[in-house]
């Protein structure tokens, strides 16, 4: 096997560990977000996109006669839930999901730019092809965040400002 087939498997594994965490992540923001009904719609809707996403991954890797990472995985879940009980204790919970969904947005983003290139690289046009729909999928959800955060931003600070309990989620 060649080191350039290595690291495109490597890739794929990191990526849906990486899937793996992002629903995570997703979920525990979902559970907490009543006040913020637009926010919590695309969530919803990008939390399907990436169950989806890791399935298209799963069935790179076996096109490679390769499998997913149970360690990567299980660390990305647990990181994500450590990530999501932080915010339950945060005034400000709904503006550091958002910080850190659209952070993480733009980390996918690049994961899988890096995918692409070593795909093409090795003459693997369906992985290249799955990673460029799930490269779709997050540049629009990164795009949604951006255009949405002043929004969320203010309806919080309205909240706040009248001392309303349902400001933070």
């Amino acid at each position: 096997m060649s080191d350039t087939r290595e690291w495109l498997v490597q890739w794929l594994r990191d990526a849906h560990a990486m899937e793996e965490q992002a629903e995570t992540m997703l979920n525990g923001q979902l559970s907490r977000l009543e006040s913020y009904p637009e926010l919590s719609k695309r969530i919803s809707q990008h939390v399907d996109e990436t169950k989806g996403q890791a399935a298209r991954l799963r069935t790179c890797l076996e096109s490679l006669d390769e499998d997913t990472s149970t360690l990567k995985d299980a660390g990305g879940k647990l990181m994500a839930a450590a990530q999501s009980l932080s915010g339950v204790f945060a005034g400000d919970e709904v503006m550091k999901g958002s910080l850190a969904s659209y952070t993480f947005e733009h980390m996918e983003i690049a994961s899988y730019r890096i995918l692409i290139a070593a795909a093409e690289s090795l003459g693997e046009t369906e992985v290249a092809r799955v990673c460029e729909q799930n490269l779709r999928e997050e540049e629009a959800m990164a795009e949604w965040l951006k255009n949405n955060l002043p929004a969320t931003t203010e309806q919080f600070l309205a909240r706040t400002a009248s001392d309303s309990d349902d400001a933070k989620r």
